[in-house]
């Protein structure tokens, strides 16, 4: 039986996200531990062990829902496992949650790893204010045009306005979810989450099938922290679990920063303390976000010989791309990618990306270069 599987039963036999489970995993392999579990003994938790008696019946109606719903299984140690969810193993445990996940189940056709390399994670209030949804959706869309994956919970309000702001620049995006990644959830946002799926992915370390609790809605908020380059808060209350996200955010180390609201409101109450509190820097605009995300002295001065080009400004992806494309010869997706040495769903975004900079046309067969970028 491989580590992919192990994990899998492991997956099946625990609560995901249970703090004990990354602590036992520091001494044994899965396997070894799965081995223990189904052995029994009074250092096993009960439920661990009560789960034994119908595991093979659960293995059997997982791997039914992942081939019916198209998921797949990753592990660490994968070429897909974003290294950034290892850091988990070096942060406490908070509301009987903690550890890196064992695995995570992954819908959509993106890649994991590449599309969290440069990501931003933004939450916030459910009954948001459509000030809160405005700002949402625009500062989602400024990550989303600068390559930024947009990393959220599929939730109502300000969740929901940054995958739809990210999404509508033709961005990636990233929905973790309390419940299993088969599932839509919540219902009113199954198209949002279809559309998720096939621009970016849905994640979540819960097994098929399964639903979701206020528990796992805490547990899942540690995935959108860790996969993130930093946490970005667009309204919350004083009680809010946007602000449970932003504490795991902090103690990983990551970018942590809140949008401002009215003094008045309440929906801002959360962020301004944490301002206050210095647990996160205060920003207004994709600038000011891209900038924190980027970390001290990333965004400085260009470097001697000339002013950075609007070229030099482009994510590293969207450069490849402009440097395939031609003035006369009609290239298709399938040929840019080729070419810039992306895939055909990367290549795609990318055209779109320049295409609303007016640097690539698109036109009968394919793909023209429309303006050079490399003119100060």
């Amino acid at each position: 039986m491989s580590e992919a599987d192990d994990r899998l039963r492991l997956s099946l036999l625990t609560e995901p996200g249970d703090p004990r489970l990354g602590i036992l995993l520091r001494d044994v392999e899965p396997g070894e531990l799965v081995a223990a579990i189904l052995r029994g003994g009074s250092s096993i938790p009960g439920p661990w062990r009560e789960r034994t008696a119908t595991l093979d019946a659960r293995v059997d109606r997982v791997k039914a829902r992942v081939e019916e719903h198209g998921l797949r299984w990753v592990v660490p140690g994968s070429r897909e496992w974003p290294c950034a969810l290892d850091d988990l193993a070096h942060v406490e445990a908070a509301q009987d949650a903690g550890g890196p996940p064992v695995g995570l189940w992954i819908r959509g056709g993106g890649r994991l790893a590449a599309l969290a390399e440069r990501s931003l994670a933004v939450v916030g209030a459910r009954d948001c204010t459509a000030y809160g949804t405005e700002v949402a959706s625009e500062i989602a869309a400024d990550a989303a045009d600068a390559g930024v994956t947009v990393v959220s919970g599929a939730a109502f309000g300000v969740d929901a306005a940054a995958h739809r702001g990210a999404l509508a620049l033709g961005g990636a995006s990233i929905a973790v979810l309390a419940c299993g990644a088969d599932l839509d959830y919540p219902r009113a946002n199954a198209a949002l989450l279809t559309r998720i799926a096939e621009e970016g992915l849905v994640v979540s370390e819960q097994p098929p099938g399964q639903t979701p609790t206020k528990s796992r809605f805490l547990s899942r908020n540690r995935l959108i922290a860790a996969l993130a380059g930093g946490t970005l808060v667009v309204e919350a209350a004083r009680r809010s679990g946007a602000l449970n996200t932003l504490r795991w955010s902090d103690a990983l180390g990551r970018a942590c920063m809140a949008v401002p609201g009215p003094v008045t409101s309440q929906q801002s109450a959360g962020c301004h303390r944490a301002v206050r509190d210095g647990k996160a820097v205060l920003v207004t605009e994709g600038r000011d976000v891209l900038a924190e995300l980027a970390g001290p002295g990333a965004l400085s001065e260009p470097e001697p010989g000339g002013a950075a080009t609007e070229f030099d400004q482009l994510p590293a992806d969207a450069r490849r791309v402009l440097d395939a494309l031609q003035w006369r010869e009609v290239l298709t997706v399938r040929g840019v990618a080729d070419r810039a040495g992306l895939t055909t769903r990367e290549a795609g975004r990318c055209l779109k990306q320049l295409q609303r900079r007016g640097l690539a046309e698109s036109t009968v067969g394919g793909w023209l270069l429309a303006r050079r970028a490399d003119i100060g």
